[in-house]
């Protein structure tokens, strides 16, 4: 099994935010070049710390994926004006666009689909779009929507000859992932899907940010992944996720899966559990 497990975190990739730069470069000896690096659109960030946040990765010899939040966006001057940034350090090639967190949009973009068809990204050098996934659904949004936006943005990105992948909401439940992977192939959607998991956090972080996102925090799917809401002492990695997704993983059925890092519990700690992980893969694989 461990070869699959190897194949699912070949060409893995991160995600942080524009505060964790610093942890990052002490980080970086230890992951591979070329790497793709997602640097979250947060409301405290202004845009000087996020285009210095993906000039750093580039510098690094990382692969930036600036997120572009649709809803937080007040005019599309503000996004010209970032995605201007992000060109002046090379950055501006792939970027994940996703809708973001206000329930009432600050300007003219209502969804990530309206920044995609605006054009603009392309104009500053947009090759490749990530667009977002929810294998547990979403707290505010009902299912027959997320998937017409999924299928939406997929026909979008094909149909202007977009490269493009789909980056998943982390989550507790191998099942249910891959339940919806096989919904999504079901579709005609064949892009590339990135499963999101959270890196080696504290058991009350987790579940402070499953509940925050509306990810399914049940004793069952917990005890599943790895530990107990009942007991929240402790770490918890995604070991036991990881290899359950591989067991059931067929490509020519999932098609094309690799693993995204929600870094939770800090850069540093996610890189050397992923480096220890794949040691003792690449050992049982001797064995």
């Amino acid at each position: 099994m461990s070869g699959r497990e190897i194949s699912l975190l070949t060409d893995f990739s991160l995600e942080i935010t524009g505060k964790d730069i610093d942890r990052l470069t002490a980080a970086a000896a230890h992951i591979p070049r070329g790497t793709r690096v997602h640097l979250t659109y947060l409301d405290s960030e202004d845009l000087e710390t996020r285009v210095k946040a993906a000039g750093v990765c580039r510098a690094l010899e990382l692969i930036p994926v600036p997120h572009v939040a649709a809803r937080r966006l007040r005019s599309p001057d503000e996004l010209e004006e970032f995605l201007a940034g992000l060109a002046d350090v090379s950055a501006a090639d792939r970027l994940f666009v996703v809708g973001g967190d206000p329930a009432v949009p600050l300007g003219p973009y209502p969804d990530a689909l309206s920044v995609l068809k605006s054009a603009v990204p392309q104009r500053f050098g947009m090759a490749e779009a990530g667009i977002a996934g929810y294998p547990e659904g979403h707290p505010d949004i009902p299912a027959d929507v997320l998937w017409r936006a999924l299928q939406d943005k997929a026909a979008l990105l094909t149909e202007t000859g977009l490269a493009g992948s789909v980056v998943t909401q982390f989550g507790f439940d191998s099942d249910a992932v891959l339940d919806w992977v096989e919904q999504v192939r079901s579709r005609g959607i064949t892009l590339p899907i990135r499963v999101g998991v959270p890196g080696p956090a504290g058991i009350r972080r987790l579940v402070r940010y499953a509940t925050r996102f509306g990810v399914g925090t049940s004793a069952g799917i917990v005890r599943k992944y790895g530990f107990s809401i009942t007991n929240l002492m402790g770490t918890a990695g995604p070991d036991r996720f990881l290899r359950d997704l591989a067991r059931r993983w067929e490509p020519q059925r999932h098609g094309d899966l690799r693993i995204h890092f929600y870094s939770f519990g800090g850069v540093e700690a996610t890189v050397e559990w992923i480096a220890d992980f794949t040691a003792r893969l690449g050992e049982e694989a001797m064995s």
